[in-house]
């Protein structure tokens, strides 16, 4: 078993004893030996339960990022970029949905997600093109972790099989981040769109190389 298969038995596991246990009451002892794998292994990888959720979120920025057809403008980006997001949280789905519901009365858990999901947001943005620059870049940022936000607390009470209410709640929350200027395009972004529309090469990209 390849570390890759060894995290994805110990997501499967754990996140199947939140689901029935709830998130603070199950262990990774008990993820570990209902998943078949050495204790020892589990916890030199995993050396605290809230490593299983940066573990996920890793895997779910993976597919968020990897280069597969993204495209359009910077609003559609950060859409598919979202949603390629919550394609992999559906696999732990009932999980997820037990750390969402352990959030008011966890401090701690509550920080380190608004930590991690600021760092999301911030590789989602510089993806998207959205321009990221400076302080008015920060807020711009939180505004697509209030987007973001927004779209999980509809996804977490989205039972449909296509996902229709969290993209329905994503583009609600899309068209208020545009109003508020939370998808400006970045200087890169302008001149890439600029330099499709009339055709003219990018001569940069070639003086890079």
């Amino acid at each position: 078993m390849d570390r890759e298969e060894f995290d994805l038995a110990l997501l499967e596991a754990g996140f199947s004893l939140a689901a029935d246990k709830g998130w603070p009451r199950f262990s990774l002892v008990e993820a570990a030996q209902q998943a078949g794998l050495p204790i020892d292994e589990v916890r030199g990888r995993f050396p605290f339960r809230h490593s299983l959720l940066m573990r996920l979120g890793r895997l779910a920025d993976e597919s968020a990022f990897r280069d597969d057809g993204l495209n359009g403008s910077v609003r559609e980006r950060v859409f598919d970029l979202f949603m390629r997001r919550f394609d992999v949280f559906q696999q732990y789905r009932e999980g997820i949905r037990a750390v969402l519901q352990a959030l008011p009365t966890d401090p701690g858990l509550a920080v380190l997600l608004g930590a991690a999901t600021l760092d999301t947001m911030r590789w989602m943005g510089d993806l998207a093109g959205v321009d990221c620059a400076g302080i008015t870049g920060a807020l711009r940022l939180n505004g697509l972790a209030g987007a973001w936000g927004f779209a999980l607390r509809a996804w977490e009470k989205d039972d449909s099989p296509d996902l229709a209410q969290t993209m329905a709640a994503l583009d609600q929350a899309l068209d208020k981040a545009e109003r508020y200027g939370a998808l400006k395009p970045s200087p890169n972004r302008l001149l890439e769109e600029a330099t499709r529309q009339t055709g003219i090469p990018d001569h940069s990209l070639e003086l890079e190389t």
